[in-house]
């Protein structure tokens, strides 16, 4: 028995530090000409500058070398809807968002009784990663501006987002297979971004206590999206586990997530093709493929 305790115990430590893909439940073939591919998320999904731009609105800032387009070019779906859009929350789902060039209705209004795939990747600008990262820059490579203020006073805001961004995952699940009864669902995962360490200053200019606090919080917002998913008969794909030491402070022909000076095409600190493609095969991965 304690032979069984400390495995389970040890299991679960590993899935905290390192997580893991699981399938989702089966649901109606998606490929071959047949079925309807429905990808939903934010900017990490959406691949600003990675390739050409694609669908409207042009503020969402879709490449047609994004990982919805290249499962669904493997796949070869009758149907497919890529309705990620740069900048968008878990609100965006069930809301429509406005960007800098045009609207984007809500994103779960793509969802239909056809659809047979989902894929979400969102999360990471309810977190607010990404307008926190500007701020964080420090001239003092051992400092912590942002952890320090981010955790004054006993709490931990990005903790808090968190956890308040859960149950909207959740409730986004539910409504995936409330509209679409046969669709399998997959929630993505974010991929690895900071390495372990202290980072790589002045490369990155964000000093070693702000790369840990973020490293952390990153690692949170992937269990919290895991674990929505196990609650809500969806599969999740693991990309932080492939995408380590493909960080932003890795080898420029090595990276999957671009810096703050990007030196392959993409958005700064957002994947570029080739994490793009490194998260296509997380998701495909899970999939049935003939």
């Amino acid at each position: 028995m304690l032979v069984l305790v400390a495995g389970l115990l040890a299991f679960g430590y590993y899935k905290w530090q390192h997580g893991s893909s699981s399938a989702p439940p089966d649901g109606a073939d998606t490929g071959g000409g047949s079925g309807r591919y429905v990808a939903l998320g934010d900017s990490y999904t959406s691949s600003p500058r990675t390739g050409r731009q694609v669908g409207t609105p042009v503020g969402c800032a879709r490449s047609d070398d994004n990982y919805p387009h290249l499962v669904s070019a493997k796949l070869k779906p009758a149907e497919f809807a890529d309705v990620s859009c740069g900048g968008a929350t878990t609100a965006n789902l069930t809301s429509a968002q406005r960007t800098s060039n045009g609207t984007n209705p809500p994103q779960l209004d793509a969802v239909n009784a056809r659809t047979t795939l989902v894929t979400l990747g969102i999360g990471g600008n309810d977190v607010g990663f990404l307008q926190l990262a500007s701020s964080c820059a420090t001239a003092h490579p051992s400092s912590s501006p942002c952890k320090d203020r981010l955790t004054a006073g006993g709490r931990d805001q990005l903790a808090e987002r968190i956890d308040a961004a859960a149950p909207v995952v959740g409730s986004a699940l539910d409504r995936i297979h409330a509209k679409a009864p046969r669709a399998r669902v997959v929630v993505v995962g974010y991929p690895t971004v900071l390495p372990d360490g202290d980072g790589c200053w002045p490369v990155l200019p964000v000093g070693a206590g702000d790369v840990a606090y973020f490293r952390e919080a990153l690692g949170k917002l992937n269990k919290m999206l895991e674990d929505q998913a196990d609650g809500h008969r969806a599969g999740y794909a693991d990309t932080a586990t492939p995408g380590k030491g493909r960080d932003v402070c890795s080898a420029s022909d090595r990276r999957w997530v671009e810096g703050v000076l990007p030196a392959s095409p993409a958005a700064p600190l957002h994947p570029n093709a080739r994490g793009e493609q490194g998260m296509a095969d997380a998701v495909l991965a899970l999939l049935p493929v003939s």
